[in-house]
């Protein structure tokens, strides 16, 4: 009985510091979903006065399209959820960049550029946690072709160059990315095509990247190839794209971009386009105040991509101004030149239609305020 009453007073006594009571495990912690993005206005100037108030012929002008008037460039909000394993990145656009980059999309069933016109990516992300770190995302991501990117903010000018307008800006499959060292990547894709959501063909159109990084220096070979051509499975785009930026001093910054390409043709001989771009960026430390300069050679001999036989010049200076954090000011003056009219004027011909001129010069101011 004593035993009994022993055992019972025991279990009644609260434990001692020899024997504590488990405490819970710590909630970790919920992942923030973040809101961000920014409006890019301008208004630009065109020495030929386009009757159309068209800057660049059709096809092009994913900045600062519109003359003589005042612009939405691009409104853009992302959605972020950041991918701890998983995540997603939303952003949705609205101005006159998103309608020149969707205007070649697919008019089919489930598919038009109406329907895609304020997608600017829309992806699934994933770090696998496999290796030194795969990652894998799919949906509608930007390209990974060329120096400059869709959004004004993060280029050295305004205005882009014809690499990068006549190469992808977002392309839509499946991406791995994986860190080969501290300093080495790469990069595969499959995807639907060429600046596509909708696919004009059965088949499919592979990239990859490989490219190094150090703090002074930073240099990727890209990659593009595929049928991109309508109901055509054959016939094969093929380009090389090799971008290399240098910081030779903490203020100066320099970059270069070279494109070749080919694409096979049903009839006749292949198509060939290439072109190379140069840049410098002085941006004083200590400064809100930034200068770039681009210089640019493009060779559409074919008028396979451009849509006309053409050689294109340009020059393009930027001066770029931070007043304060969040607002970006940047005023530019540009010079093209082609081989071909490719340039509105003022003046209308018999069809109703601007006739062409072989140059331009614009004059803009571009403002981007980011939150």
């Amino acid at each position: 009985m004593k035993c009994l009453l022993a055992g019972a007073l025991l279990l009644a006594l609260p434990a001692t510091a020899q024997d504590p009571v488990p405490s819970p495990s710590p909630t970790p912690a919920p992942r923030q979903l973040q809101l961000r993005g920014f409006v890019d206005g301008y208004f630009a100037y065109n020495s030929n006065k386009p009757a159309d108030h068209a800057n660049f012929f059709p096809g092009v002008g994913t900045s600062a399209k519109r003359d003589h008037e005042f612009g939405v460039n691009l409104a853009q909000v992302d959605l972020v959820l950041p991918p701890e394993p998983v995540g997603f990145k939303l952003s949705l656009g609205f101005g006159n960049a998103t309608e020149v980059v969707h205007a070649a999309e697919l008019r089919g069933v489930a598919t038009h550029p109406d329907v895609w016109r304020n997608v600017v990516q829309a992806s699934a992300q994933w770090q696998t946690g496999v290796g030194r770190g795969l990652s894998l995302e799919a949906g509608v991501f930007p390209s990974h072709i060329g120096i400059e990117t869709f959004q004004t903010k993060d280029n050295w000018n305004y205005t882009r160059s014809w690499l990068g307008e006549l190469s992808p800006y977002y392309q839509t499959g499946l991406k791995l990315a994986y860190p080969l060292s501290s300093r080495w990547s790469a990069q595969f894709h499959v995807l639907n095509g060429w600046q596509v959501i909708g696919d004009t063909n059965r088949g499919k159109t592979i990239g990859g990247q490989l490219a190094y990084g150090s703090d002074r220096l930073s240099i990727s070979f890209n990659g593009i190839a595929g049928p991109e051509l309508s109901n055509n499975d054959d016939d094969m785009r093929v380009l090389g794209d090799v971008v290399a930026t240098l910081k030779p001093t903490p203020s100066l910054s320099l970059g270069v971009s070279v494109d070749l390409a080919r694409e096979g043709r049903p009839a006749g001989a292949s198509a060939d386009w290439r072109g190379i771009g140069l840049y410098a960026r002085i941006a004083p430390l200590e400064s809100r105040t930034a200068f770039a300069l681009r210089g640019e050679y493009y060779d559409d001999q074919d008028g396979a991509i451009s849509g006309l036989a053409q050689t294109l010049k340009e020059v393009t200076a930027t001066l770029e101004h931070r007043p304060v954090s969040h607002l970006i000011l940047k005023l530019e003056g540009r010079y093209d030149r082609s081989s071909a009219p490719a340039f509105a004027s003022d003046e209308l011909g018999l069809d109703g239609s601007p006739i062409r001129k072989r140059s331009q010069f614009l004059l803009l101011l571009g403002a981007v305020a980011a939150f």
